[in-house]
């Protein structure tokens, strides 16, 4: 079910009368069976991996701390009359039976992952591999199903999973409750991936029709419907003109489609969240915000603290900080300053955690090359950087440019071209065109063909050009203003007709200039192939 779609805009009309409607205790329940609904007029099969996934890692954390809570009892029982060795032997024995616990859970959920999304692009390569070493052996592709949103689920319930694991949060003694955090609506179709001790606080808590929640969310879900309908639909065409014939449109063009797409990327995953968010304030319920002006970052580094949070914040918490403190990196650490001098060997753990890292989320965002290609492009651009920046220091130093309006501009369209530049990856879907429509950029360059006649070449007329310079204008805008606060609130402050003319215009605007017309299709938001 499309967010943009008439279908879904009924189906939030029915939750949100129903759910003010019941008691306020029935709440968490309503949307837990409103979350199944959604999920199950995608693919009722669906139901069945996300059950699975609810199902064994509600079991999981309450068996590790019902065990955690019994193996203390029985410790401090009888720890007066043990020695030391033997204290530690049992404390031990009792943390790898707990640990016993939690593997088997996680790694049948991420097996689940891994199998369902990657098992085809394994096979592939496999076969490759084959044909390289003039075997004639094959193996078939399967015919597997991938459930809507499954990488965000499975991040989310992992991370419950390991929270209780670590003693972070208490496991959810009710399962329906455990169940609703792992498949709460909005999220399902492109995150952000909740942490539970943070979406919990407010999800299962009675709420009461509040007018400012109420309004401000509904104002919410309009801004993300302008940002996809008026900006990254009505771009869409033009994407995929130059992406579709890159021997047509390379040179200039690439540039043109990498500049296209970055704007497309944002309005569409940006407005998507909006939708969210708007979508779980109307319901009294919190959820994190995702994007805090990631354009206006002046690094790399800045960047991912700003764009696709909830994910940078997964990864970090989840695989990087434990990787860095792992016996076997801290090994590696020791062993690496011995032979390779103390400069050099204590970057190696923490570059090498820094690689997997960014290999995984590759991985995580598609089973292709490209993606690979994408996640070690940015290993590669923040660790240069981060060796770098002691020169950055010293430029800084000797021009004092650093604080400089002008300075801050340039750094911003810096690592905006940058990103842009690595999201070509995403765009063509191939390692090899992709570098050779970058070199393009650089080797064919003509701006004189930089002309009317072959912007509206694209599939993109006159008023749409016009449409989406407003629409940027009023992005740009509107982000200029955030950084003073929300817009939303400042708007409250005004007189109730400005506002009302403000919010009217907005809606007409998605009424009339969204990409509705012919030879324009609704489509899905980017982030739900994740």
């Amino acid at each position: 079910m499309l967010f943009t779609s008439y279908e879904f805009l009924l189906f939030l009309l029915i939750v949100f009368v129903i759910y003010y409607l019941i008691p306020s205790k029935w709440q968490w329940a309503f949307l837990l069976v409103a979350s199944y609904v959604f999920y199950a007029i995608a693919s009722p099969l669906y139901l069945i991996f996300i059950s699975v996934t609810g199902v064994t890692v509600y079991l999981a954390a309450v068996l590790m701390e019902d065990k955690s809570n019994k193996n203390a009892q029985y410790f401090k029982s009888v720890k007066a009359s043990l020695t030391r060795e033997e204290r530690k032997a049992l404390k031990s024995r009792q943390k790898r039976k707990v640990r016993n616990i939690f593997l088997a859970s996680l790694l049948l959920n991420l097996g689940i992952l891994a199998v369902l999304k990657y098992a085809n692009f394994t096979i592939v390569n496999i076969n490759a591999m084959l044909r390289t070493f003039g075997s004639n052996a094959r193996l078939g592709r399967v015919d597997l199903i991938l459930p809507m949103g499954i990488s965000f689920y499975t991040f989310q319930a992992v991370s419950y999973l390991i929270d209780v694991y670590n003693g972070r949060v208490k496991a959810q003694r009710n399962p329906f409750r455990l169940m609703l955090f792992v498949s709460f609506f909005p999220q399902l179709v492109q995150g952000p991936i909740s942490r539970y001790g943070d979406l919990s606080q407010t999800l299962y808590g009675p709420h009461k029709a509040d007018k400012k929640n109420i309004t401000f969310g509904l104002q919410r879900i309009l801004w993300g419907f302008f940002k996809k309908l008026v900006i990254a639909d009505r771009i869409l065409p033009g994407v995929k003109a130059i992406i579709a014939h890159p021997g047509k449109y390379d040179g200039e063009f690439a540039f043109i489609g990498m500049l296209f797409y970055a704007l497309e990327l944002y309005a569409d995953f940006t407005g998507g969240i909006d939708i969210t968010i708007g979508t779980a304030e109307v319901l009294g319920i919190r959820v994190q915000e995702n994007f805090i002006r990631p354009y206006f970052s002046k690094s790399i580094k800045e960047y991912w603290k700003r764009w696709h949070i909830s994910m940078g914040n997964w990864f970090t918490d989840y695989v990087f900080y434990p990787l860095s403190v792992s016996h076997a990196l801290q090994k590696l650490g020791r062993w690496s300053r011995k032979h390779l001098g103390n400069a050099v060997g204590k970057r190696v753990p923490v570059y090498l955690a820094s690689f997997l890292v960014w290999l995984a989320t590759g991985i995580w965002h598609g089973a292709a090359w490209n993606f690979v290609a994408w996640g070690l492009g940015n290993f590669v651009i923040i660790m240069i950087s981060q060796e770098l920046e002691p020169l950055y220091l010293k430029f800084h130093e000797s021009t004092h440019v650093e604080g400089k309006s002008w300075w801050k501009a340039i750094q911003i369209l810096r690592t905006f071209l940058i990103m842009s530049c690595l999201r070509m990856f995403d765009c063509y879907r191939d390692v090899p065109l992709t570098f050779k429509m970058f070199g393009s950029m650089f080797t064919d360059f003509h701006i004189t063909d930089l002309n009317a006649s072959n912007f509206l070449s694209l599939g993109l007329g006159g008023f749409d050009y016009l449409v989406l310079a407003i629409a940027v204008i009023l992005l740009f805008s509107v982000s200029m203003i955030q950084r003073s606060g929300s817009v939303r609130e400042k708007i409250a402050a005004r007189p109730y007709p400005v506002q009302c003319l403000i919010w009217a215009g907005l809606f007409l605007a998605v009424i009339l200039l969204g990409a509705y017309s012919v030879g324009y299709d609704a489509s899905q938001f980017i982030y739900n192939q994740f």
